[in-house]
């Protein structure tokens, strides 16, 4: 499964919004209510634990963190890069 993919899945099972609005790639997580400040440190946990990364304060960012768009970059210029851990073998 793609990163995009991934992300949008943990978004939609995760944070469920009752009106059954579907989710835009772009649209803003804060502000449509979908993800609040406990959310956030939830996706931060899922992106650090399903993708090996270390994320910075500088990461951490309302900007990288608002949109499955943002998000999705902000996964992928850490693997580009090389800034990923290894997984650790259960």
């Amino acid at each position: 499964m793609r990163t995009r993919e991934r992300i949008k899945r943990f978004i939609e099972e995760s944070f469920v919004v009752h009106d059954g609005t579907p989710l835009g790639d772009d649209d803003s997580l804060m502000s449509s209510g979908r993800i609040d400040s406990t959310g956030v440190l939830e996706l931060i946990s899922f992106l650090e634990d399903a993708f090996g990364l270390e994320l910075s304060e500088d990461d951490l960012m309302p900007e990288n963190l608002d949109s499955v768009s943002r998000l999705t970059f902000l996964v992928e210029r850490h693997q580009t890069r090389g800034e990923v851990r290894l997984q650790e073998a259960s």
